[in-house]
């Protein structure tokens, strides 16, 4: 094998070891004899046998989930290593009461920080807070918020300044959290709290003896990326009733706007210009600009949707495909609408990008994990 060459400081050439340039060249070996073994740019990892409520995934390939019980073993919240395939952490807190087969269990709320260093948790074993973990020291920071029901959704902003979290019932209310400088910790007290959003009358529906068509909490949280502003789906009790998002502006932290979606809302998430909104209603998707009072019906389906955090793409899961019993994930370009790549799948319940933005993940309640990661 011939060597390079290289050059001493007072410019003359030398031979020089070839080794560098092995070292380089080995992952992007081992990377393209993967790439011509395969046929989709769908890789599938078995991260956990049975099946989890809740599942949520990080920049990082890491899920979180209430782990699937054990014969005789106490139930508990698991970090899964998508690459390893294999539980990498179990969360416990202070004083926390172990549990067998409880239906409270099944009630979790999990957001990823930006880097994955930290997750906030909030489940139904423990007390009605959201708890604060720091994952790269293996550190259980405390325990941040005052709701009087279970915190159903939580969310960090993009570079992890904020912290929101949402309660459910009428009473609910909306809280916001910012990091302390220098510090591994979120400021104490909130330093906002929006309570139940100003709506016109319940919604006229058929059966109101049991509070239908009357505030139920709040929902999914997205922060758009400039971090200007937070929004918030407002849920309505009853099965045909229409969810509204809640716009709030940062850091102000009040109500701003309140648009109605026609459904129920499942996901909502920005686009990188922090202009525009995909969101999810009765398994539609929708594209909402800031302000605007219509949304854009998108010529497809989705349940779930992440935008790309620099470009614009969108990976999405529909678990309903048109003559077909399964679901699919898909990729689509959000200036031409075009679909350009899409996999089978079911079930899924979280999707997220890689923090350099290179692949996607989604993870399944039934512990399959699905990573976008297209060839070179």
């Amino acid at each position: 094998m011939a060597t390079g060459r290289g050059e001493t400081s007072d410019g003359q050439i030398v031979p020089a070891t070839p080794r560098g340039l092995a070292v380089r060249s080995a992952a992007l070996v081992t990377r393209g004899l993967r790439d011509l073994a395969r046929h989709a740019n769908w890789l599938t990892t078995k991260v956990f046998a049975g099946q989890s409520p809740n599942a949520v995934v990080s920049c990082r390939g890491q899920v979180c989930a209430v782990a699937p019980q054990a014969k005789g073993e106490p139930q508990r919240l698991v970090v899964y290593d998508i690459d390893r395939g294999a539980a990498a952490l179990a969360l416990t807190v202070p004083n926390e009461a172990l549990a067998f087969g409880s239906e409270l269990a099944k009630r979790a709320a999990f957001s990823w920080s930006q880097n994955a260093q930290f997750l906030a948790a909030a489940w139904g074993l423990w007390e009605p807070a959201v708890h604060l973990f720091d994952l790269q020291n293996k550190l259980f920071v405390g325990t941040f918020g005052e709701f009087s029901e279970f915190p159903r959704c939580i969310a960090f902003s993009p570079t992890g300044r904020f912290l929101a979290a949402g309660g459910a019932g009428p009473r609910a209310t909306l809280e916001l959290w910012t990091a302390q400088p220098g510090k591994h910790a979120l400021a104490r007290p909130a330093i906002g709290r929006i309570g139940p959003p100003d709506l016109a009358e319940p919604q006229n529906l058929e059966d109101q003896s049991s509070g239908e068509g009357t505030f139920a909490g709040y929902g999914r949280i997205a922060f758009s990326p400039d971090e200007h502003i937070m929004a918030g789906v407002v849920e309505i009790k009853g099965e045909w009733a229409d969810d509204s998002i809640l716009f709030a502006d940062l850091p102000a932290f009040q109500q701003q706007s309140i648009f109605a979606a026609e459904g129920h809302i499942t996901d909502l998430t920005w686009a990188p210009n922090s202009r525009t909104m995909i969101y999810c209603s009765a398994g539609q998707a929708y594209r909402l600009g800031v302000g605007a009072s219509e949304a854009e019906q998108l010529p497809f389906g989705a349940e779930l949707a992440c935008c790309h955090p620099h470009r614009p793409l969108c990976v999405c899961f529909s678990s309903w495909l048109r003559n077909s019993a399964k679901g699919r994930l898909f990729l689509f370009d959000l200036d031409s609408m075009d679909v350009l790549d899409e996999h089978p799948a079911e079930n899924v319940a979280d999707l997220r990008w890689s923090c350099d933005g290179s692949k996607a993940y989604a993870v399944t309640r039934d512990g399959l994990a699905y990573t976008y990661d297209p060839p070179f």
